[in-house]
């Protein structure tokens, strides 16, 4: 990977300038971006992958769920190729066509709460047509998808990988400079525990918005076996050492996460993310037998893509995990969702104050 970005480094300057003329174009004709009547929340970041979205998309969901309100998310479902477009995603789609993240998503949310699709204003619409109607939606990816306007952009940034080397595609991770921080109504720090605070703290004040700095991480709180569902709380009651697997944007800190959490692992193997998995866990059972693990585990996202029915003699755990620490943030966007009318329907596109 590191000599493939030096020999596609000439086309950094062109990568550059099209994100720079695009976001020109927008923030000289904010019009531009379609508008739905109900608010919208959109959850990105700046750079390429691993910063934690899809977790805490769906903990936001479920969070408002808890008060009372009905978030449906949209979501591009990337690595899905389907013939419909937009999608509803329900909890038994084929996750080849949705994506495994919206897959994920609408196992936890249920049916009629995913909608996929290419442009996100047309699956915003198509979401707002399902039963029952959401009252706002959550764009997850959405910090570089301008074509829909959003009421709350909540930027996420990696505690540890932070912005990497700082430079854009291709030579580095940011997806556009970081001077786009400043569109971000608040900045949400992701495994904040081993955040360097200061750094994050004087990075955000040279580039952000103003608004307030949240620190959340993950933890994984139990095991569950793809095959009959039975659940291990951790950290009490490991099932032992594992063999680790995944296919994720920053697979080294979900095998971190596995051993703060009390699940220790005696190998592991990382694959791209979004990869098929099912035709490889042959291999893997063979990896993880030699290694001397009882078991496999991998993320929930992983999950998705495996058919318990063509499981490996070995079990494979599925890491449930959670976010953590982010009751301040839920607070804010409460705050903000309502405004002075007590009814989030009421800021009708307006971003709230």
């Amino acid at each position: 990977m590191h000599l493939l970005r030096w020999i596609l480094a000439p086309l950094a300057p062109l990568y550059g300038g099209i994100v720079a003329a695009r976001n020109r174009a927008f923030d000289r004709h904010p019009e531009r971006a379609a508008r739905v009547d109900v608010p919208v929340v959109s959850i990105g970041n700046l750079t390429t992958g691993g910063t934690g979205k899809t977790p805490v998309t769906l903990h936001l969901a479920e969070t408002l769920e808890a008060e009372g309100l009905i978030a449906s998310v949209v979501s591009r479902g990337y690595g899905g190729r389907r013939d419909l477009d937009p999608m509803e995603v329900g909890p038994g789609s084929d996750p080849a066509q949705t994506g495994d993240e919206p897959l994920m998503m609408a196992r936890r949310l249920g049916p009629g709460r995913v909608v996929v699709g290419r442009r996100r204003h047309h699956a915003a619409l198509r979401a707002l047509a399902l039963s029952p109607r959401p009252d706002l939606l959550i764009m997850d990816d959405g910090f570089q998808h301008r074509g829909l306007h959003r009421d709350l952009d909540l930027l996420l940034l990696d505690g540890v990988r932070r912005w990497g080397n700082g430079r854009m595609l291709p030579l580095g991770d940011l997806r556009e400079p970081a001077a786009s921080a400043a569109r971000a109504s608040c900045l949400v720090v992701t495994r904040g525990a081993r955040a360097d605070r200061d750094a994050i703290l004087a990075w955000w004040a040279r580039f952000g918005s103003g608004g307030p700095v949240f620190w959340v991480d993950f933890a994984i709180t139990a095991l569950r076996r793809l095959d009959t569902g039975a659940r291990i709380p951790l950290p009490l009651g490991a099932p032992g050492p594992l063999f680790a697997f995944c296919a994720l944007g920053h697979p080294e800190a979900f095998f971190a996460d596995l051993l703060v959490a009390g699940a220790p692992w005696t190998g592991s193997r990382a694959f791209r993310d979004h990869q098929a998995l099912g035709p490889r866990l042959g291999a893997l059972e063979a990896e993880a037998r030699a290694a001397g693990a009882g078991g496999l585990v991998c993320t929930e996202k992983d999950a998705v893509k495996l058919d318990p029915a063509r499981a490996t003699g070995l079990p494979i755990w599925i890491a449930e995990q959670r976010v953590t620490g982010a009751e301040p943030l839920e607070a804010w966007v409460l705050e903000r969702l309502r405004g002075s009318s007590g009814s989030p329907g009421a800021s009708s596109g307006t971003r709230p104050r």
